[in-house]
């Protein structure tokens, strides 16, 4: 005899007062649900391997994007400038010119490979949370659906802000400043492409994490671990963690230590206001 799952029953669904739609009995196997999983695995599967062929197709302007950052004259570098300038501070960064190297005979195929597709999942990310609400909204309640898409568009958003943030500043300043300093006149850097993209890909995933704070800081106060007014009391102790964190992921440079530090702090500041929503909400 087969075992059938429902996904919802209307009895359920009338004890937990959701009368906004009507209740469905749809029944299904396990052996359906596995299929159903199948096939989403396999179009996400067959979409990120499509973005990942265009990417790796137009393989000069892929790497002239991520190697940006690299350069000297990098669009950071003349907001800075221009910013500077326009408070009236004649202020030049100096030029420097950092050579990027390959050791082994086949690093350069297989990193094109690998960061191909490391962009073809970022660029099919959209798609796949699409796919994943689709195929666990069947279980929900019309109000947790809809929370679900908002807290799911607002860590996506989140996410790619701290890709944004590593690509423009973090990572151009870090590479400034690491690939030119020297302990010794008689060393002089020479970085591989394996080394630059470990470091781009490790510093955008923790700033993607980093920015993750205030829907971190919704679920916990969901929990009623935390409240607005502990973590206000606590305001200062974390504006010190913060630029000890900043400390640790940037190199030892102010402006750096600054420009990174600045939006963690906001970051917190939302959480706070976040926090106070979500208790006036339940």
């Amino acid at each position: 005899m087969k075992r059938k799952y429902h996904l919802r029953n209307s009895r359920h669904r009338a004890r937990t007062g959701s009368g906004n739609s009507q209740p469905t009995e749809q029944m299904m196997t396990f052996g359906e649900h596995l299929e159903v999983l199948r096939q989403m695995l396999l179009r996400i599967l067959a979409v990120t391997l499509a973005i990942t062929v265009v990417v790796f197709c137009f393989k000069d302007a892929t790497w002239r994007l991520l190697l940006a950052p690299s350069q000297w004259d990098f669009v950071t570098y003349r907001w800075i400038e221009h910013l500077l300038q326009g408070l009236g501070v004649d202020f030049h960064f100096a030029e420097y010119h950092i050579q990027l190297i390959a050791t082994d005979l086949s690093s350069q195929f297989m990193r094109h490979i690998t960061t191909a597709f490391h962009l073809g999942l970022l660029g099919a990310s959209p798609y796949i949370l699409f796919e994943l609400f689709r195929f666990v909204s069947p279980a929900l309640y019309d109000n947790e659906r809809r929370h679900s898409v908002a807290v799911a568009v607002v860590i996506y958003a989140l996410f790619i802000v701290g890709v944004l943030m590593t690509y423009f500043v973090l990572f151009p300043i870090s590479f400034r400043f690491l690939g030119n300093y020297s302990v010794s006149d008689q060393i002089h850097s020479t970085i591989t492409i394996d080394s630059y993209i470990r470091t781009f890909t490790s510093l955008t995933l923790v700033m993607g994490l980093v920015f993750q704070l205030p829907i971190i800081a919704f679920f916990l106060a969901k929990m009623g671990l935390i409240t607005s007014a502990l973590l206000s009391r606590y305001r200062r102790h974390a504006f010190i963690v913060i630029m000890f964190v900043a400390a640790v992921i940037t190199p030892p440079d102010l402006m750096t230590l600054i420009l990174v530090s600045m939006p963690l702090y906001l970051l917190y500041e939302v959480s706070i206001r976040v926090v106070r929503w979500t208790a006036k909400t339940d």
